[in-house]
């Protein structure tokens, strides 16, 4: 009993990562339709310029903030220097433009940071806690209530302020958005740059867990894309749900088969949802406008 709880602990901290990952999927591809691959990258992003911070003697949640800003704004360059341009070309198109600029973001990664392996110290200590059983660390704590407060700022964002509201409208229909006088590029900038920045934290956040470097944001991006079409791509609630099953999927898979397998989940994952459900969890029935 307590090495399932301790494998269900674990794969709720990591779900919680892949929800947040998942999440700006979400954010981007409500708002422009476009699957941005470059969203791993955004997390490492967050973990390597922290850990340089850190390196430079900047206090931990200086060397955050300033991890976070710096993200948000290449989330804004990435929209204005490559997306924006490309507006009205084929899906496929801007895929391949956010799959280059990902590898455009590792190579400069690791040429003006470093190619090495870094971890952030934790927030509040080693120590662990022994809950039932199970071995949990502080910092697990730190990223479970870290993605809980990001999903209920931007639910109250969504819902209940005009600029959430005009996100949401032109998620819906762009052009409608347009005709009455919502600032459509101003929505798309603001999108990219609160996904840049909830990944930087997401980075934050994990990197006392799991150490950074230059290339894990390939393998986070994969699976938070994963993670948001089990949920169903566009859908917020859809992205923490399916974050944390990938999660617990990937914990108990390694803790009861193999660890070998665990990285396979994801393709598997993928390739179900792809087969059966192809709107995920929470996907909504595709319509189309006349």
């Amino acid at each position: 009993m307590s090495d399932l709880l301790q494998f269900l602990a674990s794969g709720v901290t990591v779900g919680a990562v892949y929800a947040l990952v998942a999440l700006g999927f979400t954010i981007i591809y409500n708002a422009s339709d476009v699957v941005n691959f470059a969203q791993g990258e955004f997390v490492m992003l967050g973990g390597m310029i922290s850990v340089a911070g850190v390196a430079a003697g900047l206090p931990l949640p200086l060397a955050a903030l300033i991890a976070i800003a710096v993200t948000a704004a290449i989330g804004v360059a990435l929209n204005t220097f490559a997306i924006e341009p490309a507006r009205g070309a084929p899906v496929v198109s801007l895929i391949i433009i956010t799959i280059g600029a990902s590898i455009f973001i590792r190579g400069v990664t690791q040429i003006v940071l470093d190619k090495g392996t870094h971890r952030l110290p934790s927030f509040s200590g080693d120590e662990p806690l022994h809950v039932f059983g199970a071995t949990v660390l502080p910092q697990s704590l730190w990223v479970a209530a870290g993605a809980v407060a990001i999903f209920v700022a931007l639910w109250l964002f969504f819902t209940r302020t005009l600029t959430g509201r005009a996100v949401l409208a032109t998620s819906n229909n762009r052009l409608a958005a347009q005709l009455v006088g919502i600032n459509t590029r101003f929505v798309m900038t603001l999108s990219f740059a609160l996904s840049a920045a909830i990944g930087a934290l997401a980075g934050v956040l994990i990197t006392p867990i799991l150490p950074t470097s230059f290339e894990v944001g390939i393998s986070l991006a994969l699976k938070g894309f994963a993670a948001a079409m089990l949920g169903g791509i566009g859908s917020p609630k859809g992205a923490l749900t399916g974050g944390l099953l990938l999660g617990l999927m990937e914990a108990l898979t390694a803790g009861y088969i193999s660890s070998h397998y665990k990285d396979a989940v994801a393709f598997f994952v993928i390739l179900a949802v792809l087969f059966a459900f192809p709107r995920g969890l929470y996907g909504s029935n595709p319509t189309e406008r006349v």
